[in-house]
């Protein structure tokens, strides 16, 4: 690695040791119903969105729920336990990519076969306080 790549991928490390996230890779499910879940709850207090996810019906919820949960553990660790409640911890970011498709071919009449793509995805979750912003302003 150069000088000049190294030198930005220490300044990228530094600048994401202050934010709080967690992300899940690979996940079975079709990019497009997660995103139905994400933007369930893009922007919403933490307790909001555990209780949205928990009564979802979709089953992309339950793999969200689970993140969500691994994002505010992270935030306690990096706050030495602080309570989630008195920080006033929301979604402050929460992203779905396009991960690897696997093709399979389905039979079809005539002798012909159609593609089926299984499609998967990465989700990745921020979490922020807004006592820290308040204060900080």
């Amino acid at each position: 690695m150069g000088k000049r790549k190294r030198i930005s991928a220490d300044a990228r490390k530094e600048a994401n040791k202050s934010l709080y996230f967690a992300s899940l890779r690979n996940v079975p499910t079709s990019p497009r119903k997660m995103r139905l879940v994400a933007d369930m709850i893009r922007g919403k207090e933490v307790n909001l969105a555990l209780n949205m996810l928990h009564f979802s019906t979709k089953e992309a919820a339950g793999r969200v729920e689970k993140l969500l949960l691994s994002a505010i553990d992270n935030w306690k660790q990096k706050n030495n336990g602080a309570n989630v409640e008195e920080a006033n911890l929301y979604v402050k970011t929460i992203f779905v990519d396009s991960a690897r498709i696997l093709k399979r071919l389905r039979p079809a009449p005539q002798g012909r076969g159609h593609r089926i793509r299984k499609r998967s995805n990465h989700v990745t979750l921020f979490v922020d306080s807004k006592v820290s912003e308040n204060q900080e302003n």
